[in-house]
């Protein structure tokens, strides 16, 4: 089984990631993974944290001379912000009163946590749920993308929306090589420069922005997943891994919502006799077809909603005086659809790993070689 967790607050002193089922013999170092983390701290429109955060990965345990040794990985990246915090984030004793937050913002968790966990300070919810939590995540599935790309697999992904700013669409070709030099991820210069100007006017209102980015995973070999049980549908599993990420509010693959306005024969990709096997004209089925990979590419897409800390605060309830009252303010970000995508590609990444390791899994890489 391939799996891993994270721990850590977005002001505590460190987080934390374990990787388990990783088999011996892949090449992993820390410069690999801290090159997603600085991936996912870059994008128009993000805020003060990024100017704080260098983030890197130190890898703890499971790796022994570049290589994985088949136990479970540890990664740490410490939070550069903690000596700011160290009083009020200490796990013995601490400053409960700095910093204390009794003001839920609309949008973001404050509100549900207190009711479920019965804390009466909202920041003993929001450090956790705070998308601080990706950097974790970024570096623990990217020991998943380091696997799927050994086998030949490679994902990319572009900011296809931010507001009402749509970009054309782009070729693959053209998504490799413009949305990396973008400040957007985006592979449209002239709505790169739209976009721009969108999120300056909304940094002007102390407001935010949501967007659309999308994921393409090439080279995909045939049969990951399956059709037999709800459970191991690929196609379910990789909606809930990007669903989970925070502020995703819709994911597509394929056509998605448009398959749905259109008729049949405009929406299955017809299969063709080909010089290696089987090729189709189209892949509007997004390369999953019954939960399984058909071997096209995967092409996904997830939907961000507008950050839930504004700077111009919507009202909301003071819940120790019970009175009407301005949101809290946290630092945050305008916008962070860029950063969404590049936390996108990795736990895409991660989900692809484990259905690989599914269909062909093994102990040590050349164990698994033989069977790919």
């Amino acid at each position: 089984m391939l799996r891993y967790l994270t721990a850590g607050e977005s002001h505590g002193p460190a987080l934390t990631a374990v990787v388990e089922g990783i088999p011996a013999g892949l090449e992993l170092t820390a410069d690999f993974i801290n090159r997603q983390l600085a991936r996912r701290q870059k994008g128009y429109g993000r805020g003060g944290r990024m100017k704080i955060e260098t983030d890197q990965a130190d890898i703890l345990s499971g790796v022994r001379g570049g290589k994985t040794l088949g136990s479970p990985v540890t990664l740490q990246i410490k939070n550069h912000d903690w000596q700011n915090w160290s009083q009020i984030m200490a796990s013995g004793e601490a400053d409960l009163q700095s910093r204390r937050v009794s003001v839920p913002r609309p949008g973001h968790g404050d509100l549900a946590g207190h009711i479920k966990y019965g804390h009466d300070d909202l920041r003993n919810i929001l450090e956790r749920a705070s998308a601080r939590e990706t950097a974790a995540r970024v570096a623990a599935c990217t020991v998943g993308r380091r696997l799927i790309e050994h086998f030949g697999m490679e994902i990319h992904s572009h900011v296809i929306q931010i507001g009402s700013i749509k970009a054309q669409p782009a070729s693959l070709q053209e998504i490799i090589d413009r949305a990396p030099q973008s400040e957007l991820f985006c592979a449209d210069p002239e709505a790169e420069a739209l976009m721009k100007q969108e999120i300056d006017q909304a940094r002007e209102q102390g407001d935010s922005l949501g967007g659309i980015f999308e994921i393409i995973v090439c080279h995909v070999p045939v049969g990951l997943g399956s059709h037999v049980h709800w459970d191991r549908k690929l196609d379910g599993r990789l909606a809930a891994a990007l669903m989970s990420i925070q502020a995703i509010k819709g994911v597509e693959i394929g056509l998605g919502f448009t398959a749905a306005t259109l008729p049949g024969s405009q929406v299955h990709d017809e299969i063709f006799a080909g010089k290696d096997g089987f090729i189709r004209s189209s892949n509007h089925a997004g390369g999953l077809e019954a939960g399984m990979t058909n071997g096209q590419n995967l092409v996904l897409r997830a939907a961000m909603k507008p950050i839930a800390t504004l700077y111009n605060p919507l009202r909301s309830i003071n819940l120790e005086s019970g009175q009407q009252a301005e949101a809290a303010v946290e630092r945050s970000d305008i916008c962070a659809v860029p950063a969404a995508a590049v936390v996108g590609e990795a736990v895409t990444a991660f989900e692809m790993a484990v259905a690989f390791m599914e269909k062909f899994g093994g102990d040590s890489i050349s164990e698994i070689e033989q069977r790919f």
